[in-house]
């Protein structure tokens, strides 16, 4: 990998950060990562899309997927061969809904979630990695108690299962999350069922288990989480409990944005807008209980993500009105992050490293 001749050293890793161009910021920046101290060093950004609010990354790493949040909606594909430069794979191609704010990639489609239309879109990914129409568009239907928020449905978030043959999708205007059957041969998503949450909750985002056997669904309209019982043999999600992600008497209102698990399932780290705040809960041997075990700043303002490294040895916040990205060195014993460090990325709203 070359930066104007040099190379990026091995010992680092490449991180590429979302933004709103709307609001100042640059597209996709691209950064390395040191993994000894995590500084993220900036090396180049693109604003060839509009709005690349959230990204993720082709399985084999070699293709970059990003949303186009904005009212016509679309998703934007580029190529990494050479991974410091990204380069567009064609046009950004329409979802065929609105402000699509989240999007998940399997090896057949990407998918999106459609905020504004409250509806899933399902795009092939092409010879390439290039991306086609979208294949299918699943509308929700529902709505929820908060006049302002839930008037109709708000699909916020796609995550797949890890066994590849489901979906979930997390809405926020109809509290509840949809799952869908992926079709063994085309990819296709075929509606399997819907579980509702408690009443006026906004479900925003999901996490699994390492164990694949629970989900933790954030809540951003009731700053809680929500533990599902999961099974892949039959989809079916079952909720468990719900927790608070921070103590009570909080006046400040407060929206989680990004749940986070460790990869040995002992925490749970989840961002909270306005609070402006990382929370650290422990999760107990089952993966069902959850406590609150301490809440620390963020380092900005408006902590849109959360996203931890590959080593397990650093968060990474993604802070949209004050316009960086902080990092955090997470106590392994603990789970704790103190902060580490800042860049400033105008409109910053997601990290991924490859």
């Amino acid at each position: 990998m070359t930066v104007g001749g040099g190379r990026v050293g091995q010992r680092g890793r490449l991180a590429y950060i979302g933004s709103y161009t709307a609001a100042g910021g640059r597209g996709v920046t691209v950064a390395e990562t040191d993994p000894g101290t995590g500084v993220l060093k900036l090396l180049g950004s693109t604003d060839a899309v509009a709005n690349p609010s959230f990204l993720a990354l082709s399985p084999g790493a070699d293709v970059l997927y990003a949303v186009s949040e904005t009212d016509e909606g679309a998703v934007a594909a580029f190529s990494l061969a050479d991974p410091v430069r990204p380069g567009l794979l064609g046009e950004p191609v329409p979802v065929r809904g609105d402000a699509p704010t989240h999007l998940a990639v399997t090896g057949t489609h990407v998918f999106t979630a459609n905020y504004g239309s409250g509806s899933v879109s399902a795009l092939p990914v092409r010879r390439g990695g290039g991306l086609g129409a979208p294949a299918a568009v699943l509308a929700h239907r529902g709505s929820g108690p908060v006049a302002d928020r839930q008037k109709g449905p708000h699909a916020h978030a796609v995550l797949p299962d890890p066994s590849g043959r489901m979906l979930l999708a997390a809405d926020l205007g109809t509290d509840s999350v949809w799952t869908y059957a992926l079709d063994p041969v085309t990819g296709l998503p075929r509606l399997h069922g819907e579980t509702r949450l408690r009443s006026g909750t906004g479900p925003r985002h999901l996490a699994f288990a390492p164990r694949a056997d629970r989900v933790y669904v954030l809540n951003e309209l009731a700053p809680t989480v929500t533990v599902c019982r999961w099974s892949s043999a039959d989809g079916t999600l079952q909720p468990l409990g719900e927790t608070r992600v921070l103590p009570p008497g909080e006046g400040v209102p407060t929206y989680p944005s990004e749940p986070v698990v460790s990869a040995d399932g002992r925490f749970l780290w989840v961002a909270n807008r306005g609070h402006d705040s990382i929370s650290v809960l422990a999760l107990d041997g089952s993966g069902d209980v959850l406590g609150l075990r301490d809440v620390v700043g963020c380092g900005g303002v408006w902590p849109r993500d959360l996203t931890l490294h590959p080593s397990g040895r650093y968060l990474y916040a993604a802070n949209e009105r004050s316009g960086d990205v902080s990092w955090f060195a997470v106590d392994p014993e603990t789970g704790i992050p103190a902060f580490a460090g800042t860049v400033a990325v105008p409109a910053a709203s997601c990290v991924i490293f490859s």
